[in-house]
């Protein structure tokens, strides 16, 4: 098992809290009788009756629409073979995740314990009046072919087999753009195809579909090249027999102009691509190691288009690209199958998306400065939030045309937009961060290295690439823990500052000579050195070090005064301030300031928020800023409210640029639509504020806090800026899950500077 997947972690993650990776939540109020006999007896006989009258109705009254079941019977679960329905369930139940953030379509996953064709048919079809789709996953072949095709012709809604139809649809995806920067001719191109599985089958169909000719398509399997001429050969690979004389891998890929893999790693060797003709295409898409090592490839032949099923390297074939915005197409206009129309349709879109403008939230999450259509992209990223808006509609437009839809979309543009609103919005900006972070990682020093959490969070952080982790302790203490609790941080720094005694002369003497004149001696620069706050910001400072994390075992005030005395403040920046990243179902929130100024002036609450603006604009979000109070524009006289009053006038004097206004009350700032009916005159009126700046320390705090809590929001940081270098401190006692993120956001702040 790799690093990034240790057999504990992943225990643990589906393990701990609620068991699992998802759950049920209601989506109409539950918090009166009268809800309650809304939602069940006697109310729900209304919505029966209207169902019972007009079938359709079902639609309008439940969640059929947006329900689609995951089903597998467990025989042929990702790389794990025949484990068995309930073995089977953790992937299952991961499908329907990527269901939902991707596509904002919900999922029960059902395993059934049954490997009788007809039996699952019989039981997949008695399912039919709870789901809007099916989507059959991780069963074997032949039987997922015949289990597919009686679905698809005796159900009335979408049924997709993903292993099949998923990659062949985004390969078939990048196979044309691939042809197109290639010269070549999809119709006249050689294509050897390894692998012989429904995978295989089912990519080789789609590419005939596109455009390829089935002539020109070699396929192998464990025996060799699939002939004709074979005895005993199944009637699902006869489809792609040939009758050539060819036997073995290495003879079908001479002169291929496509290299195809859907098999096992290392079975293309150097030798054999350097046999395939000028420009060659290979997709090695087996994983987790493709066919030929990618960097082997690009040796070999320099005039090479690869691709493969991984996230480090150009061109990942990844099924995320496909099957949620196909279900959600297909369902959106309640179509009875999904056809070869509508797959053709995908395709098409996710080839012609590739080719347009990458939007620059992409480039940052990949840390590309300008990706675009070439031979390393080839087809769209997976975090490309264009994906449901060019997919979905494309396959909802081949239904209507198809005549396979039961319900028109008369309003495009409005439907184009009800998608982009449906994205899970809670978490991809942080997934957004993460994949930036990775890019580029940091040296971070850890101050409180001698503590569980932080070592086990500096392991996260190391093995999924994001930073290079210096733990700074008592060498012992920390060796104790990481053998006690089964870490491997095998090669990571560790620095015990009292052992340090050359960096300690050189960082008294800085310190000395930088606070001399505000109370530091030097015998009191040299006590000071020895603390790890002072030790980790010396190395910031220094540059021995990108980014310094403490503050799980400190008070916030301990932790921050060592940083602006070793650090200090930007060029031009007087103060610092505190903001936290709220991550809350309508979409990220940032909020400020939150740890740092207790109760601003007017001025210093400007320079606050022109602080947290050019902040929000380093996680590629276009802030616009309501400054809170508890009166709305002058509704209410007092210090608070002509403190947030002055301070806005004086921002729109001074930075026109700045989206900012108030001062008003927060339930306004964060909803558009009553600022608009009761303030119209309000710069925020069109679109809700996304960055909160609270008028003293007291309200911010308290609110984050509350909604942390009470509202189930995910609060990241606290982020602090102003600092000349990145220094960010944790809240005391925080998770895991929080240092890692903290860890993730200063990384990229480090970036930025």
């Amino acid at each position: 098992m790799s690093k990034l997947t240790r057999k504990q972690d992943a225990l643990d993650y589906h393990a701990s809290g609620r068991p699992g990776k998802i759950e049920v939540i209601p989506t109409k109020p539950t918090h009166s009788q009268r809800d309650l006999t809304l939602a069940y007896s006697p109310g729900v006989a209304e919505p029966c009756l209207q169902i019972a009258e007009n079938i359709e109705d079902v639609y309008k009254y439940t969640a059929k629409g947006n329900l689609v079941a995951v089903i597998s019977n467990g025989t042929a679960v990702l790389g794990l073979g025949d484990i068995g329905p309930e073995a089977g369930k953790p992937v299952m139940e991961g499908k329907g995740l990527l269901f939902k953030i991707f596509a904002d379509i919900d999922v029960f996953d059902l395993e059934l314990n049954t490997k009788n064709v007809d039996e699952f048919v019989q039981i997949v079809k008695a399912l039919e009046p709870t789901f809007g789709g099916i989507n059959l996953e991780d069963i074997k072949a032949p039987e997922c072919f015949e289990i597919e095709r009686r679905l698809k012709a005796e159900m009335n809604i979408p049924v997709m087999h993903d292993d099949q139809h998923g990659t062949a649809i985004i390969s078939s995806a990048a196979l044309i753009n691939a042809c197109e920067l290639q010269g070549k001719e999809l119709d006249k191109v050689k294509i050897v195809v390894n692998g012989a599985g429904a995978a295989a089958i089912s990519c080789a169909r789609l590419y005939v579909s596109v455009g390829a000719s089935k002539e020109n398509i070699f396929m192998i399997d464990r025996s060799g090249v699939i002939r004709k001429d074979r005895a005993k050969l199944e009637p699902i690979k006869a489809e792609f027999a040939t009758d050539q004389d060819l036997n073995t891998l290495e003879e079908a890929i001479q002169g291929a102009d496509v290299f195809i893999g859907l098999s096992t790693a290392d079975v293309l060797t150097a030798e054999m691509l350097s046999t395939m003709a000028e420009r060659p295409i290979v997709f090695a898409m087996a994983n987790p190691n493709p066919e030929i090592a990618y960097d082997l490839a690009v040796a070999t032949r320099s005039d090479i288009i690869m691709a493969t099923g991984r996230s480090d390297y150009p061109n990942q074939v990844n099924n995320v690209l496909g099957f949620p915005y196909i279900f959600r197409g297909a369902m959106d206009v309640r179509a009875t199958t999904i056809n070869e129309e509508m797959k053709i349709a995908a395709v098409r879109a996710i080839a012609e998306m590739a080719k347009k403008p990458v939007p620059e939230a992409v480039n940052l999450a990949y840390n590309i400065q300008n990706l675009r259509y070439g031979k390393d992209y080839i087809i769209p990223k997976p975090m490309d939030p264009r994906l449901i808006t060019s997919v979905s509609p494309a396959v909802a437009k081949a239904a209507i045309e198809s005549g396979v839809a039961r319900k028109e979309i008369e309003d495009w543009d409005a439907y184009t937009e009800g998608l982009r609103l449906r994205l899970s919005k809670e978490d991809a900006l942080l997934r957004s961060l993460n994949l930036k972070a990775k890019s580029a990682p940091k040296r971070v020093v850890f101050a409180e290295a001698d503590n569980y959490k932080i070592l086990k969070a500096a392991q996260i952080v190391k093995d999924e690439g994001i930073a290079t982790p210096i733990l700074l302790g008592n060498k012992e203490t920390i060796a104790h823990i990481i053998k006690d609790n089964c870490l491997e941080l095998s090669g990571v720094q560790i620095i015990d500052p009292k052992d340090e005694a050359e960096k300690l002369e050189k960082y008294s003497e800085f310190l000395y000579k930088k606070r001399q004149r505000r109370g530091v001696s030097q015998g009191m620069a040299a006590r000071l050195v020895t603390d790890r706050n002072y030790f980790g910001s010396c190395m910031v400072e220094f540059e021995e070090a990108d980014v310094l994390i403490s503050g799980l075992t400190k008070d916030y005030a301990t932790t921050v005064k060592p940083a602006l005395q070793v650090i200090g403040t930007k060029p031009g920046v007087d103060r610092v301030a505190g903001m936290y990243l709220m991550l809350t179902k309508k979409g990220p929130i940032f909020f400020g300031d939150t740890t740092v100024n207790k109760n601003p002036t007017v001025n210093e609450l400007v320079d606050i928020t022109v602080l947290i603006e050019k902040a929000v604009r380093t996680f590629n979000v276009e802030p616009r800023i309501a400054v809170l109070s508890y009166s709305n524009f002058g509704t209410v006289e007092g210090e608070v409210p002509e403190k947030t009053r002055e301070a806005v006038r004086i921002l729109h004097e001074k930075y026109p640029e700045i989206i900012v206004d108030g001062e008003m009350q927060g339930n306004f700032a964060i909803n558009s639509e009553l600022l608009k009916n009761n303030f119209p005159f309000s710069t925020l009126r069109d679109q809700p504020a996304n960055t909160l700046v609270f008028p003293n320390l007291e309200s911010g705090n308290i609110a984050y806090k509350l909604l942390q809590e009470l509202g189930e929001a995910e609060a990241v940081g606290p982020i602090l800026l102003g600092l000349n270098k990145p220094v960010h401190i944790l809240q005391m006692d925080s998770s895991v899950r929080e240092i890692v993120n903290m860890v993730t956001i200063a990384v990229v702040d480090a970036q930025s500077k």
